[in-house]
């Protein structure tokens, strides 16, 4: 038999479309030469395996809770903090500390006790996701105070309002004093280091500046005795004779002008966490 040329011409040409077909992707089949690559190369999802996985989940997972002591200008403290997300931390703690000396001031001697006392939460935002942060947050509870007990003893004289007074041998001008805060109070530090570090470390060492605006000052002073001029004439109860009790007032006034700049009270700490 003669073989017809044009069938072989045929054979091939069908060959050829069938080949390049099977490289084209088809709503039948949903596949394609790129998606065939993919596969080979590991790069793609295979039929019945997982996705491959991104570069961001090899970073360390945020968990735990980290517990810290800190001193500094608002004590002795003890702290915990729980991470929000890559970049917060919600942080609180608590801080006590007590201190006793004596003082004077305008001739009267005080025995007074500074103490310490306060509650507060931050929320450290953390820009980089690194150790820096800015951590605003507030003092939840500010029972910083100063306190004294003052006795002048009869025969001394002592001032009140840039007016000269002398205590009674007879019953000495006797009383206390106090220096106290608004019992709540915002405040904003910055600082270095992460209570629960994004790497797997446990332990930090940080350290933050800042202040707190723990409004003016409140004074009072409370008299009791007998106060007389500064010849020791014309003595008068301190406690209820409105000359003096003005005078009272207006040395209290002074005391808190003076003691205004404490408003802003500085905070500096440092300590050391544990990440568990």
């Amino acid at each position: 038999m003669q073989r017809k040329p044009w069938i072989g011409l045929l054979a091939v040409s069908l060959f050829v479309s069938i080949s390049a077909g099977a490289q084209r992707v088809t709503p039948a089949t949903g596949s394609s030469s790129l998606l065939s690559a993919g596969v080979l190369s590991g790069t793609g999802a295979s039929a019945g395996g997982p996705p491959a996985a991104s570069s961001a989940s090899s970073r360390p997972h945020v968990r735990g809770v980290a517990l810290g002591v800190t001193v500094g200008t608002l004590g002795i403290g003890a702290e915990a903090a729980v991470p929000l997300s890559e970049h917060l931390n919600l942080r609180g703690g608590m801080n006590f500390f007590s201190y006793s000396d004596t003082l004077t001031s305008s001739g009267v001697n005080y025995t007074g006790s500074l103490r310490f006392r306060s509650a507060e939460a931050e929320l450290d935002w953390f820009p980089w996701a690194r150790s820096f942060h800015i951590s605003p947050g507030a003092l939840l509870y500010n029972g910083n105070q100063l306190t004294g007990n003052a006795l002048i003893p009869g025969g001394d004289t002592f001032t009140l309002n840039s007016v000269t007074y002398m205590s009674d041998p007879a019953d000495p001008v006797h009383g206390s004093g106090s220096v106290k805060f608004d019992k709540a109070a915002p405040k904003l530090t910055i600082g270095w280091g992460n209570l629960l570090p994004r790497s797997r470390r446990r332990f930090a060492f940080p350290f933050e500046a800042g202040f707190a605006y723990a409004g003016t000052p409140n004074v009072a002073l409370d008299f009791i005795g007998t106060a007389c001029d500064a010849s020791g004439r014309n003595c008068v109860p301190i406690a209820t004779d409105p000359t003096t009790q003005a005078n009272v007032a207006a040395q209290q006034k002074k005391i808190e002008h003076d003691a205004s700049y404490a408003r802003f009270y500085p905070i500096l700490t440092t300590g050391f966490s544990y990440r568990f």
